[in-house]
C-alpha cells in the first residue's frame, strides 16, 4: 500500500502520459532526487528496492521522484534502451521541479544502465547538481571479455581441481577452455565473446563498433558534469567489476576517479541489487549522509 503522503505524477513526454511517485520529503528542502530506473524495470525495484530508498530518503528530509520511462511499468509510449531516454529524464525533471519549485538542486540517482543514463544526461542540463551511480554499466564485447578472464577464468586456472578434471577428461573442462580461446580473442578486440546473455553459442563474426565505445562516451559526459558524484559498487558482480577495471586500469579513467568530485563506496559481498536489507540499508545511508554533505 502507499504511503500517505506519497502522490501520484502524471506527467507527458512526447506525447505518452508517464507516471511517477513524489515523496515530498521536507517541506523547505532545497534539494530533490530523481530516481531513474534501469531496464528493464519498473519505478518499484527489484526487492522493491527504489521504494524503500525513496521512503528512507524522505524520512530524512529529502524529496525523491521514482517514474517509469515510455513503454514501462504504468507509463505509455513504446519501449526504449537506456541511451534513449534523455526526454523521459528531462520530463520527470521538468515534473519534479514544478512540483516543488524550492527544490534548486536535483539529484539523479541509478543502478546498472540507469546510472550510466544518468551520467549521459546529467551535463546538458543545469538542474542537475549530483549524480548517485551503482555498479554503472559500462559494458563492451572486450571489457566484458576481459572481467570474465580476470574475475573467473584466472582463478579457475590456478586451481588444482581445475587441472586435475582436465586429465580425467571432463568435458565441461575441455568446453571452458574453449570459451577461454573465445574470451581471449574478445579481450583483444578481434572477435565477439562466443556466448550470447542467454548461455548459448553465438557465431563467431568480426567485432566492429558503431560510433564511440560506451566508456568514452561515458567519461566525455562525467568531465563535462561539474557536480559532485557519490560511486558505490558491489563486491559480488561482474558489471560492478567491470567498471571498477576500467576506473582502476585506464589512465584517463583513473585521473577522473581519483578527482576530488567523487565520493566511491564499496559493499565486498553485496550483490548486483544489493538485495538483501542490510546492503539496501547501507546504500540509504550512505546517499542520505551524502545528500547533507554538502
Amino acid at each position: 500500500m502507499p504511503h500517505p503522503s506519497e502522490i501520484p505524477l502524471i506527467f507527458r513526454c512526447g506525447g505518452d502520459e508517464l507516471l511517477g511517485i513524489l515523496h515530498p520529503g521536507a517541506a523547505d528542502a532545497d534539494k530533490a532526487v530523481l530516481l531513474v530506473v534501469g531496464g528493464p524495470q519498473y519505478r518499484i525495484g527489484s526487492h522493491r528496492q527504489f521504494v524503500l530508498l525513496a521512503r528512507h530518503l524522505a524520512a530524512a528530509g529529502t524529496p525523491v521522484l521514482r517514474f517509469d520511462y515510455r513503454g514501462m511499468g504504468d507509463s505509455g509510449g513504446a519501449q526504449r534502451t537506456f541511451e534513449q531516454v534523455g526526454e523521459d529524464i528531462r520530463a520527470a525533471t521538468d515534473a519534479l521541479t514544478d512540483a516543488l519549485p524550492q527544490a534548486r538542486s536535483i539529484v539523479i540517482w541509478g543502478l546498472c544502465d540507469a546510472a550510466s543514463a544518468g551520467c549521459l544526461y546529467a551535463p546538458d542540463d543545469p538542474r542537475i547538481a549530483g549524480l548517485v551511480l551503482l555498479n554503472p554499466w559500462v559494458r563492451t564485447e572486450a571489457g566484458e571479455a576481459k572481467a570474465y578472464l580476470r574475475h573467473y577464468y584466472l582463478p579457475r586456472i590456478r586451481s588444482a581441481e581445475f587441472w586435475s578434471r582436465l586429465v580425467q577428461g571432463d568435458l565441461q573442462v575441455r568446453g571452458s577452455l574453449a570459451s577461454l580461446w573465445g574470451y581471449l580473442r574478445a579481450a583483444r578486440g578481434h572477435w565477439q565473446v562466443p556466448w550470447r546473455s542467454d548461455g548459448q553459442p553465438r557465431p563467431e563474426v568480426p567485432w566492429v563498433p558503431a560510433g564511440p565505445p560506451l566508456p568514452d562516451r561515458m567519461l566525455q559526459a562525467l568531465r563535462r558534469f561539474g557536480g559532485p558524484v557519490l560511486l558505490i559498487l558491489s563486491g559480488n558482480d561482474l558489471t560492478a567489476r567491470e567498471f571498477t577495471d576500467l576506473a582502476d586500469t585506464r589512465s584517463d579513467w583513473r585521473r577522473w576517479a581519483q578527482g576530488a568530485r567523487l565520493e566511491r563506496r564499496s559493499l565486498p559481498e553485496a550483490d548486483h541489487t544489493f538485495s538483501l536489507e542490510p546492503w539496501g540499508d547501507q546504500v540509504a545511508t550512505w546517499t542520505s549522509d551524502w545528500l547533507k554533505s554538502w
